[in-house]
């Protein structure tokens, strides 16, 4: 059975460290306060970089990995909530950048699941045989809609990217992709755009929105979400929990994943954590973690892993892969 996977993977994270320590001066707030609540320590900062600079740097490094030109790339779906533009889309400029010019872009914008979402689309473009190669890239710039007054939320977020190359095989990879939304929750984060204003519904301000959260609810959702995703994993895949090797989540708040495992009744260090020095990435958090566990020599053929996120919409999915590297 055809499928993707896997075949190249690569990060990148800007230069800037923002600590915990430099926030306090810029919020009433504590590097006790911030890392008590969340795990947090640190966070990249972009200068100059936008997303698509950050993406294309990540998408590069993963197609060395793969050891595959850009002319073989089929199609580059980049997931980000950051874009450069609300057209084009980045994924365009990063064909640009990179030199993709056999592939067709798009973006996805589905907050902290996207990189999920986005392997749920490119597995099923594999799988029908329409592509051979695809680059899924999550990549964010969320400092540039931060509220940097806003202590709820400035603390948490961080800017960076990762890549994956997917390509087609008949052998190990994506076992399986769930994806889903709760859309009562919507406003639960938000990030307005641009408000109505034309000729017959003038406004004075016109200008795009700060990133909001209702933190409280989005916990709740989130220590609620990983259980029953990892559960309904399990039982399409009819394996047990105790046969995965790894469990990459979202890194959102480390108190979120230790109730999550509390709830499953597995040991936290199941679940593979760098949020202590990159924050919460959004869309690029999950690919940023398999790259430095990839690099560590953490993932070996035929390991179990399941990827889970959960995010604005309300978001969430999930994805069984079976490790294959080489």
């Amino acid at each position: 059975m055809i499928k993707g996977r896997i075949a190249g993977i690569g990060s990148y994270v800007p230069e800037n460290v923002l600590t915990n320590e430099d926030l306090s001066k810029l919020v009433d707030t504590s590097d006790e306060w911030i890392y008590t609540r969340t795990g947090i320590s640190n966070r990249r900062i972009t200068k100059e970089e936008n997303t698509s600079d950050l993406a294309a740097k990540a998408a590069e490094k993963a197609l060395e990995n793969a050891k595959i030109s850009p002319l073989e790339i089929d199609l580059i779906i980049v997931a980000t909530t950051s874009p450069d533009a609300l057209t084009p889309a980045t994924a365009a400029i990063v064909q640009n950048k990179i030199g993709a010019k056999n592939s067709a872009c798009f973006d996805v914008l589905a907050a902290c699941t996207g990189f999920i979402y986005g392997l749920k689309i490119a597995n099923s473009f594999i799988k029908s045989g329409d592509y051979n190669n695809i680059l899924v890239i999550g990549a964010e710039a969320l400092s540039k809609i931060i509220d940097w007054k806003d202590r709820n939320t400035c603390v948490l977020f961080g800017d960076g990217a990762g890549a994956i190359v997917l390509s087609k095989t008949s052998g190990d990879g994506i076992s399986s992709v769930d994806i889903g939304t709760d859309g009562e929750k919507n406003e639960y984060i938000l990030c307005k755009s641009h408000p109505i204003n034309n000729p017959i519904n003038k406004v004075e301000k016109d200008i795009l929105g700060k990133m909001s959260m209702n933190g409280k609810e989005v916990f709740k959702f989130a220590v609620n979400i990983i259980p029953r995703l990892i559960n309904k994993l399990l039982e399409d895949n009819n394996i047990k929990i105790q046969e995965l090797d790894y469990i990459v989540p979202h890194q959102a708040n480390n108190r979120i994943i230790e109730l999550a495992a509390k709830k499953l009744d597995v040991d936290v260090d199941k679940f593979y954590m760098n949020l202590e020095k990159y924050g919460n990435t959004s869309s690029a958090s999950i690919p940023l973690a398999l790259d430095e566990m990839n690099k560590k020599g953490l993932l070996k053929n035929g390991q179990k892993l399941a990827l889970v996120g959960f995010g604005g919409g309300l978001t969430y999915g999930s994805s069984l892969i079976i490790w294959n590297k080489n």
